[in-house]
This record gives structure tokens, sequence and C-alpha cells, in this order.
């Protein structure tokens, strides 16, 4: 089926007259033999099993979790007989596509489907589940793209806090190759003082301050901040991995993405160049369109993409990558794009910087990815998700506008591995000064220089911004790798990486395929974060990993995880400071004093923060806060803002390595 609860507000427009439709009648994994799960988790995780990582072949996979195909035919005659056209049909027989007018889909799964407005769109649903008579029906476990709903890609990144708008690329001539960004996000205490006219009120604020002053055109030093390659590269202990002769050659990194960037070819490569990465070029990065080329663009996915590839690279620079464009950001495209990437077998990983409101899907769509992952991890491979940008709840996929709490889907799949994000502060010489849960407040306390900074009485409270999505999924039960954690529900995440747009990454884009500048605007640079950053550097990590583990590889890392000795994965906790602003303001009538908990509201857990005087894009004056992720926090031990933690370099590959060669506690 593909039917959410429509919002409240959302108003029909009537059934929609005419037109194609599409769908896709996924036939589900529901069918597998008795105790296919189970052999696929022994070989997994069993190390006194003969076929201890010795994963199931394509033929056997088909033969375990697969539809025969009889039950296939079943379904394709049901789709001919009702007048609709088949289109395709997975080799595995693991979906069947097929298209026809929405009068001859409505009729085949006796649902009606209408038009709908809401939050300023017009979109298509139906208006109750589809159904599909026997004997087709027993086989056919979800019927996609009978309504919109569509993923996001999951970054964000620094931005205006009085429009919303991020903050302006720069362009890539306009600074010497590799000098752009400050590495020193986090600076000493400073007191500033603001005034009206010389007189009152005035405000003093002091504590600890955030990048550099916007005024600032220093090369190497642009504000606020921003790290390039060899910087987290040195972070996260990845040069040694390096000099031991591990980059990930000899895998690939595969990365699924809707739409695509149409520049993302010359845009990666002169990435690389200026960041002194290994040329990108055909040799070893690959762009597959399995079901077309897509008939839009988007800036959006366009950033996505460079973003994905770009970082993937900085990682692991001797892997290759395979970039899997969907057409459109529906589910089924998305869907088949995943199952593309694992029925060729491009590698053993694969990188997903989107997610939507687990609440915003029906259960069989839920159920569908979820399959779609143990698939792949039953042939040894790693679907990872990034967790999501909006702390404890999630963008609609199919409502602009609307946010509904809960987990962001498929990180929340058990067969998945989630990745979360943090905010990372660097010392001087580029190693980690201190990291905790991304999750950023603002207060505005100072107007802009053009009116003479005069202050904010009271100061404006902009509230929760973005932060590391995670939590509890309301879906799917605690698989046995979560086994020592809390509750019987999936928690997401289960590891992490740097993600805050604040403490973010540079990236290489052209002007406009990704910053909506003029055609011929050349290729620009600009920060960006979210768990989309997180995602792709775990994946390229996982296929070092892989690299090590030689021939079969490693499986799903979730499962593997939860296993590691201490000292692999640097558990991430709440990080608070003496140095957090503080501030008074005078009136006529006196002085008042304000907390740093009062600069940093509204604050939804009593969990140490850090806050930082900024100076944003437009000369205003903000407090900024990091580790204030809505309900979500870091904690010792797994929480749900970043999971286990992040990955120790070196150590986490070692422990990773020991683990797969002995056999892990597992399940």
């Amino acid at each position: 089926m593909e039917l959410s609860e429509l919002p409240a507000h959302s108003s029909t427009r009537g059934r929609r007259p005419r037109g194609p439709a599409f769908l896709a009648a996924a036939l589900l994994l529901a069918t597998i033999a008795a105790g296919a799960a189970v052999q696929a988790r022994t070989i997994a995780d069993n190390t006194p099993s003969p076929r201890f990582h010795r994963w199931l072949s394509e033929p056997e996979a088909n033969a375990l979790l697969a539809p025969s195909a009889a039950q296939a035919d079943r379904v394709q005659k049901y789709l001919t007989e009702h007048g609709l056209r088949v289109v395709a049909v997975d080799e595995g027989r693991l979906y069947v596509r097929a298209e026809g007018t929405i009068a001859d889909v409505q009729n085949a799964f006796h649902v009606a489907i209408h038009n709908y407005a809401s939050g300023g769109r017009s979109f298509r649903s139906n208006v109750a589940d589809p159904v599909v008579d026997e004997p087709a029906g027993s086989v056919v476990a979800a019927v996609s793209g009978l309504s919109e709903h569509h993923m996001h890609p999951q970054h964000v990144r620094p931005i205006d806090p009085d429009t919303g708008a991020p903050l302006a690329a720069t362009p890539l001539a306009a600074v010497p190759a590799g000098a752009f960004f400050s590495a020193q996000c986090f600076r000493a205490s400073q007191q500033h003082t603001f005034t009206t006219d010389g007189g009152l009120p005035t405000a003093s604020y002091a504590g600890n301050r955030y990048g550099a002053d916007i005024t600032n055109t220093a090369a190497g030093t642009l504000p606020s901040c921003g790290y390039q390659p060899s910087e987290l590269q040195t972070a996260y202990g990845l040069s040694p991995l390096y000099a031991s002769g591990l980059d990930g050659a000899g895998q690939t990194v595969v990365i699924v993405d809707a739409i695509g960037s149409p520049t993302i070819a010359d845009d990666a490569e002169t990435f690389s160049q200026v960041y002194g990465l290994p040329d990108l070029t055909g040799a070893n990065f690959r762009v597959y369109f399995p079901r077309g080329r897509p008939s839009t663009s988007d800036q959006g996915w366009a950033s996505e993409t460079s973003l994905d590839v770009e970082w993937a690279h900085s990682v692991a620079p001797g892997a290759n990558i395979a970039l899997v464009i969907a057409p459109t950001a529906n589910d089924s495209d998305l869907q088949a794009a995943i199952l593309f990437a694992i029925r060729r077998h491009l590698g053993n990983v694969i990188s997903n910087s989107w997610g939507e409101a687990e609440s915003d899907e029906p259960a069989a769509t839920l159920n569908y990815f979820n399959q779609i992952n143990r698939f792949a991890a039953a042939l040894g491979i790693s679907v990872n998700f990034s967790s999501g940008d909006s702390g404890d709840s999630n963008p609609s996929g199919i409502t602009p506008g609307l946010i509904l709490h809960g987990v962001s889907t498929p990180a929340d799949s058990p067969w998945g591995t989630a990745v979360g994000g943090t905010s990372l502060a660097l010392d001087s010489s580029t190693h980690i000064r201190f990291q905790t849960a991304w999750g950023t407040n603002l207060t505005r306390i100072a107007n802009a220089q053009s009116v003479g900074s005069t202050p904010i009485v009271p100061p404006l409270e902009l509230g929760f911004q973005f932060g590391a999505g995670g939590g509890r999924s309301g879906f799917f039960a605690k698989p046995a790798f979560q086994h020592a954690l809390p509750g019987t529900q999936r928690l997401v995440p289960d590891i992490a990486f740097d993600a805050d747009p604040y403490t973010g990454v540079e990236i290489v884009c052209d002007g406009a395929s990704c910053f909506g500048l003029p055609a011929g605007s050349g290729p620009q640079v600009a920060v960006i974060g979210g768990t989309s950053v997180a995602c792709p550097m775990f994946s390229a990590l996982w296929a070092i990993a892989n690299q090590g583990a030689g021939a079969g590889g490693l499986g799903q890392a979730a499962r593997l995880l939860y296993s590691l000795p201490a000292g692999a994965i640097t558990d991430v906790v709440a990080i608070g400071s003496e140095s957090n602003v503080r501030g008074s303001i005078t009136t006529t009538s006196g002085t008042s004093h304000l907390s740093p908990a009062a600069l940093a509201q509204p604050l939804d857990t009593e969990t140490p923060f850090y806050s930082a005087l900024y100076n944003g894009t437009s000369t205003r004056w903000y407090v900024i806060t990091f580790g204030t992720d809505s309900s979500l926090a870091a904690a010792p031990g797994w929480d749900d803002a970043t999971g286990l933690g992040t990955p120790n370099g070196m150590g986490f590959v070692n422990a990773v390595l020991a683990g797969a060669a002995g056999g892990f506690a597992g399940e």
C-alpha cells in the first residue's frame, strides 16, 4: 500500500480524471522459506558455522528469500487482466512494475485516487489501502507509487538566522586553492557591549566565541568555519590507516541519490584537485541511471550528490565510487536504485543520505525497505542511512512544512545501519578538541551594524534550528544486536560522524547546479553539514574495513558495532563550559541578568551544553548552542543522538577485523 494519514488541514480537489499513473507492485521478501533468516544470521555471526562470513550467493539468496517464478507470474497476470501494462520485473522477482491510466489503477487496486492541497502544494494520494485480489494478493506485500511520497536529502548549510537562507557559496577562484574556511571554529572568551545611541538600554554579554567575524576576508580563515579532507583525516585518525595501505583500494563505495547533479563528474574532479586527493575519472567513478536519466534538476539533490561523492572520496581515497541515481525521490524509485546496486553487487557498502518521517510511511513501505536491506545483508552488503537532521522529529515526505515526531526511515531498519551526527571542535593541530551531539539553538541579542548594533531587549529566542536525528522506532522491534539497550524497539542511530553545519565540511559544486547562481558562474566552495556528511564518511570507512577483511566483506555494519571492544569507538558525551554566554541588560528600570540557560531556550533536557557568541551573516549577534538536540542528548554509552559514538580510525578498523576473524558474540 502507499497510504499515509493525510494531514487534517489537507483539502481534497477531487478524483484525478485522466493521465497515466505509475505504480510499483512490490513483491516483498515475505515469502522466504522457513529458517532463511536464521541461516543468514548464522552466516553473519556464528563463528562455529563452517559458513561464517561466507555470504549467500545471489542464486542462494533468491531461493531462500525471493518469491517463486509462479508467484511472480500470478501478479503479472493479475495486472494485465486489469488493463495495466507490466513494464519491469526484478530479475530476482522482488518487484513488478506496471503502468496504466488512473481509472485502470483505481479498478485494479479497488481504491480511489484524489488530488489534495496542503502547505501550498498539490499532491496525489490514494484515499484507502490498495487491495489486490487473490490468487495474487497473498504474494503482494506492498503497492507503491499511488501517492507522491518522497524522500528528503539530509543535509543542511549554515544559515542566516534572520531569513533562514544558507550562507552564500564562495567562488572557487576567489581564494588560494585549499585555503578557504577557518578550521578553528571556537575561540577564546570575549565580552561585547551593545548600546542604544550611547544610552539605554545597554546589554553586555561575555563567553565563548564561535567563528571569525563575518566581515573577515583573510584566505584560509573565512567565517564561520569549515573543514577540508586533510583536517578530518587527522581528526578521525585515518592517516595511520593510509600509511598501512588501507585506503579502500579494491573496494567500491556505492552511493544512492535521487535526481543527481549534471556537473558531478567535473565538480568531484575539481574537488579532488583542490584538496590533493586522487583524481576521480572514468576509471574509478561511474554513474548509473537504472531507471533512466531524471527529467528535472534539483539544487538540493545536486548538493547532496556532490557532498556524498566528495566526502566518501575524502575518507577512502583509494576506493572506487559507484553513484546510482534514481529519476525521482519517490520511495519506489529509490528502492529500485538500491536493489539495482545489490543485484549488480556494485560494492559491499551502500550509502544513503536521505529519508523521511517513519510516521509518514505506511507499514508495507517500511517493511519493504527493511526486506531490501535484509536481502543485501544476506549477500554481505551493508546498507547505511543517515539518521536525519531534525532532532526528534522529521519533515513530512508528502506535506511541505509539516513536521512529524519520531525517527527517520529507512534509518529505522533493523537490517540497515543508522548514522547519526556530532558537533566537532578541532584544536590547532586539527586533532579533536571536543565533540558532542549535534543540535543547534539560536538567540538573537543585537541588531546589525548598519543600525548601530543596538541591543535586542529582551533577546529574541529563535529556538531549535536542526540537529541529529534519532530515538525509538514506533514500528520495528529491537534487533538482537541491541539486546543490551533499554526498551523493546529499534533504537536509532548506531554510530556517528561530524554533521553540524556550523562545524561542517567544504564541498565544491557548480554554482548553477547547487546554489541557484547564473549559468557559467563556475565552481563554488561552500560549507555543508547534516547526517548526509556522516553517512558517506562512515560508509567509506566501512569500505576500508572491508578492504582489510579481504574477499567476501563484512556484511551489515550495525551487527558488528555493538560487540567492539573499548577504544574502537569514541564515546560522545554531553559537554558544558564554564564560559557559556551570560549577559546583563540595563534599562531605565534597572539591570537584569541572563544565565546561559536563559540565553539558550527552549531547552528540552537538562543535559550540559556549550554556548558561544556568534556574529551572523547579517552582522547581527547571536548566542549559538551546541549539544541542544531537541529532546535527544549525548550520554555515556549508547545514546539517541550519536549512537555508540564516533569511530576511532585505526583502532576501529583493527577491532572490526579482529572481531570478524575471531567471531563476535553477535546474537
